[in-house]
């Protein structure tokens, strides 16, 4: 076997380890593990704990792997089109929307906020989707609308994770259920 073919068998064999552990990593998350540690990674990727640091410098490196997968998932959410023409029915649908991204990567989101006070870029990770999920909402409204402070900002807390978190988490309701109590609630709001 020549030099080369050994080296480029050292590198497939090396993007496949780290391909493992990223896909661990969120496999632990999305089980609802919120803080997954450097050994589960290991043991759910079947690799050792030198090879997920050799390819990851700190666990702060897989997370940064998870937000490039919640950012993905919540892009999609942004970038289509709304089947809506006015602006109160594009507020439901905006509902709908995120209750949908919500529920795929919640667990991701929550992951990352159980670490984001200890990482500037789990911290910039959640700036940037806050304020990407706020232009969205506001290039929906008219101008009148958009510039009522109380409205606004009312709308912009309705529609949140934390808002989506509280209702499916701490008041036990399905997504069918919460979704029905954000539109109503958008609905009082936008009359």
């Amino acid at each position: 076997m020549t030099a080369a073919a050994v080296s480029d068998g050292r590198r497939r064999r090396g993007l496949d380890n780290r391909a493992r552990i990223v896909t661990a990593m969120l496999e632990i998350v999305q089980s609802g593990e919120v803080a997954p540690t450097a050994e589960q990674v290991a043991a759910r990727a079947d690799v050792g704990l030198r090879t997920v640091f050799r390819h990851f410098r700190d666990m702060e490196s897989l997370y940064r792997e998870m937000a490039v997968a919640i950012e993905g998932e919540l892009l999609l959410v942004v970038a289509r089109p709304f089947r809506a023409t006015d602006w109160r029915a594009r507020m439901i649908e905006l509902v709908e929307r995120r209750g949908d991204a919500f529920e795929k990567v919640g667990r991701f989101l929550r992951a990352s906020a159980v670490s984001r006070h200890r990482s500037r870029f789990l911290a910039a990770a959640h700036g940037k989707m806050v304020s990407t999920a706020r232009d969205l909402l506001e290039a929906q409204l008219p101008a009148a609308v958009a510039q009522d402070p109380a409205t606004l900002e009312a709308l912009d807390l309705l529609l949140s994770f934390e808002t989506w978190a509280r209702l499916r988490d701490d008041q036990g309701l399905s997504p069918d259920q919460a979704r029905e109590v954000l539109e109503a609630a958008v609905r009082k709001l936008t009359a």
